[in-house]
């Protein structure tokens, strides 16, 4: 019978971003956005409940039965932790896990633009950070907190479901409360937490109408609140926000939005073919008077203009950070015009000049 330790170590050891086990199949790994095969036997029903019992225990694995879907993280000796979500599919357990390092990176090792360290500055207001699945949100989130955790001394709360990067004390006082043992969800935690003295708080994900207007009050009452969506771009993080609340709210909706949001960051990844790994493209609002204006008056349409004409002050959209990835080496021409907003223009962008020009036949 399969060891769960065994799968886990292994998925290290390849490099695997995600680990995926289903009854029936060798476990399968995700690596730079490839699924490739583990090299074990295929997996009996049995063997995938013995390793969910492994991880939970008995009681915890009654609540699993009940509600059909658990989400916990795990460790490994090593260190390194696990996000794991359990379900059922066709009757059968299966098992996601992502692999989560055992070190922090620092921020600079990221590859966001320069501005995103400014806002560990910020002394309140909101602060998204948003993509896919899988676009490096919460290790983008747990950089910023370690680059604050090193530069001030700050009272910092995190709620996550589960936990996935391990904070350490340094400079700051750090609590991380987990949803499902510690607060029973988002919206219990936040209405909590400001009884806790905090000075800044991250929101795992702002799943909910009840969470989003929790975490937007926590900004209004002067914290620093870091939270995630997954949207792709800043404009339809805005429009998601405004979008959860009945219309009968909006207005005023627009308007908390408009004092309290100080950036988006969105992120998409790409593989390298320089390297090994993924490297981030980001999409980056900040929002000035004109973009609090536009959300005030509902006219979010006008905010992708905003940002094109504001690279001076650091803000960049999809597209210009795709650009700049390709041109520094790290993405594949192919790539970076497919999952471009505008394909055409991106393709005109990456031909070089020369191939251009049209060249007229002679007589």
């Amino acid at each position: 019978m399969l060891d769960i330790i065994t799968v886990l170590v292994k998925s290290v050891e390849t490099g695997a971003s995600d680990v995926h086990i289903n009854v029936g199949m060798p476990p399968v790994a995700r690596k730079n956005t490839e699924l490739i095969n583990m090299n074990f036997d295929p997996i009996s029903n049995e063997n995938v409940k013995e390793m969910v019992l492994a991880m939970v225990g008995p009681d915890r694995f009654k609540i699993f039965e009940k509600k059909r879907d658990l989400d916990f993280s795990t460790m490994i000796d090593d260190g390194h932790r696990f996000r794991v979500n359990v379900h059922y599919q066709r009757d059968t357990i299966g098992i996601s896990f992502r692999v989560i390092p055992n070190r922090i990176p620092s921020i600079d090792s990221l590859n966001l633009p320069p501005i995103v360290q400014e806002l560990t500055d910020l002394p309140r207001g909101l602060v998204l950070v948003t993509g896919h699945t899988g676009s490096g949100k919460s290790t983008t989130l747990a950089a910023v907190i370690d680059l604050i955790n090193t530069k001030y001394r700050k009272r910092i709360i995190t709620l996550e479901d589960p936990i996935e990067y391990a904070l350490e004390n340094k400079t700051c006082m750090i609590e991380q409360r987990e949803v499902g043992s510690d607060c029973p969800d988002f919206a219990s935690g936040l209405r909590h937490v400001l009884r806790q003295d905090p000075d800044i708080i991250m929101v795992g994900e702002m799943r909910d109408l009840e969470t989003t207007s929790s975490t937007i009050t926590a900004a209004e009452t002067g914290h620093l609140v870091f939270s995630t969506l997954h949207t792709i771009n800043a404009p339809q993080t805005i429009e998601r926000i405004i979008d959860i609340y009945p219309a009968s709210q909006q207005n005023q909706i627009r308007t908390m939005l408009a004092n309290t949001l100080q950036a988006v960051v969105s992120q998409t990844l790409f593989r390298r073919i320089d390297q090994q790994g993924m490297v981030p493209c980001t999409e980056l609002l900040l929002c000035t008077s004109a973009v609090r204006n536009c959300i005030r008056e509902n006219r979010i349409y006008e905010i992708p203009n905003i940002i094109e004409t504001s690279r001076r002050i650091g803000m960049q959209n999809l597209d210009n950070s795709i650009a700049d990835m390709y041109f520094e080496g790290h993405l594949d021409r192919e790539e970076a015009v497919a999952r471009s907003a505008n394909p055409g223009k991106m393709d005109k962008l990456l031909t070089p000049m020369k191939q251009r020009e049209v060249v007229q036949p002679t007589k």
